[in-house]
């Protein structure tokens, strides 16, 4: 091979990293701004834990949500900046804040009607698909971590809520987690630090049994949700 066809070659590769390193510092930018907008989300559902913040939880959802349609619009300007069939090749530019946007709509929903958001409703709130050969999507990993994050978030909440003098909420929260807890237990994980996470779970199922006793123990728990038992040791 003479030195010039070498050379050639050698191009080649060089326009090859130039165009990934174009492309790259184009989602970079872009994930940028939805990592902003997923700051202020999370600033404005902080509130919930401010005093008087249980009371405006309504409010507080709402413009929430106002936020997320900047996220959708986001999102869809990202999946035009990765090449198809490429998700994964650059998913680590966005896997953690899709991951805390997922925690956030779980949070909403969670604020709304105290109930577990599905991977298609999450999906949806934040304008991508649901499944891998849709397209640009929600990654199950990042479903799950937002989940786990969500449980945090709520034995943070139960605490709080005590302060509120809001007593049957701590109650409900340690249901929740509960069956939160038990539905990973059925997962047999294998994402090194989505097992990891998870075992961080158990300490915020014990952070809100821990709540719902100290007020059974006090005479705080409403009548109709008293059937609480220790903390997990």
């Amino acid at each position: 091979m003479t030195q010039d066809a070498t050379s050639q070659i050698f191009s080649s590769f060089q326009d090859y990293i130039n165009e990934e390193q174009e492309i790259r510092e184009d989602i970079r930018s872009q994930v940028k701004d939805i990592e902003q907008t997923a700051r202020e989300i999370q600033t404005l559902l902080q509130s919930v834990h401010q005093q008087d913040g249980i009371k405006g939880i309504p409010t507080l959802c709402e413009k929430a949500r106002e936020r997320f349609e900047r996220v959708r619009e986001q999102f869809s300007k990202l999946s035009k900046k990765v090449p198809q069939d490429q998700y994964y090749r650059f998913h680590d530019h966005w896997r953690f804040v899709s991951q805390r946007l997922t925690g956030l709509s779980a949070y909403i929903v969670y604020l709304e009607k105290e109930a577990l958001i599905s991977r298609e409703d999450s999906a949806a709130m934040l304008g991508v698909k649901m499944q891998r050969g849709e397209g640009f999507h929600i990654d199950l990993d990042d479903y799950l971590m937002g989940l786990l994050q969500l449980a945090s978030e709520l034995s943070r909440l139960a605490v709080n809520s005590v302060t509120a003098g809001d007593y049957g909420r701590p109650v409900r929260i340690a249901r929740f987690v509960g069956e939160l807890d038990s539905g990973f237990r059925l997962l047999n994980l294998k994402n090194d630090s989505l097992r990891k996470r998870f075992d961080a779970l158990k300490y915020d199922l014990k952070k809100s049994e821990e709540v719902v006793y100290d007020l059974t123990i006090r005479g705080l728990v409403p009548q109709e949700q008293k059937s609480t038992h220790k903390p997990s040791e």
